[in-house]
């Protein structure tokens, strides 16, 4: 798998800016992938070193869909990755967004 492919997308809430801080950063990643393949993605993706990663299963939410009362919808279930990095370490691209 590709490492564009094993990252989908940075998590930016109030919370995650806050473990900004202690140098880590959270990732939508592919439900295929596994510690192995986030650590190496990372690590190729934004030249940094990686000291742990933890990967999260998100399940999707039952929600009433718009514009029906009666129907209820489901938002998507999806993975993210909290990617702890070495102390020093920092990535600039996220900062950013």
């Amino acid at each position: 798998m590709n490492s564009y492919e094993v990252l989908r997308r940075p998590v930016i809430t109030e919370k995650n800016t806050m473990l900004n801080a202690d140098g880590k950063y959270i990732f939508e990643v592919a439900q295929t992938a596994n510690k192995l393949d986030v650590k190496r993605a990372v690590e190729e993706v934004f030249k940094v070193e990686v000291s742990a990663v933890n990967v999260i299963n998100v399940r999707g939410k039952v929600r009433a869909s718009p514009g029906r009362r009666r129907t209820p919808g489901m938002t998507r279930s999806w993975k993210k990755a909290i990617v702890t990095l070495k102390p020093g370490g920092r990535i600039e691209l996220y900062e950013g967004v």
